[in-house]
């Protein structure tokens, strides 16, 4: 009788695309995973200019448009997020903004979500999700 080989797993593979901020640092902007696909979190620079906006609301927005073209990538959208992990700078003061824009990208039923206050570097909001597709990928 043979049983899984040891370390073996669904394919994993990084996720790559021009119309959202690059990488900072050592990580990728999306990993796809089986039938998941895990982003990186995205803060609110615009891929072309870097330039951030000033407000949550502006920022919320870019957040989820650099979020978005991670999906597209993939073949996904908005509606196969199945969870959102939301950092704001000032939780209290911000929240409404926030959720104002979060609620104009995420339609019912919404994903889970987790929104906390964190220590941003020079940022109002950095979000990450986790979609799900609904047929596997096909393997390389």
């Amino acid at each position: 009788m043979t049983g899984p080989t040891p370390g073996a797993g669904p394919a994993r593979r990084a996720v790559v695309t021009g119309r959202a901020p690059a990488p900072a640092g050592a990580y990728s902007q999306g990993m796809a995973a089986g039938p998941y696909l895990f982003t990186s979190g995205f803060g609110p620079q615009d891929p072309d200019t870097g330039a951030v906006a000033d407000t949550v609301e502006e920022q919320t927005a870019q957040v989820l448009r650099n979020l978005g073209a991670v999906l597209e990538a993939e073949g996904l959208g908005p509606q196969d997020v199945v969870k959102v992990t939301a950092h704001l700078q000032h939780l209290r003061r911000d929240f409404a903004a926030y959720d104002a824009a979060y609620r104009a990208f995420f339609t019912a039923p919404h994903p889970v979500r987790t929104t906390v206050g964190s220590d941003l570097m020079d940022i109002l909001v950095e979000i990450d999700v986790v979609a799900l597709r609904r047929e596997a990928p096909a393997l390389p």
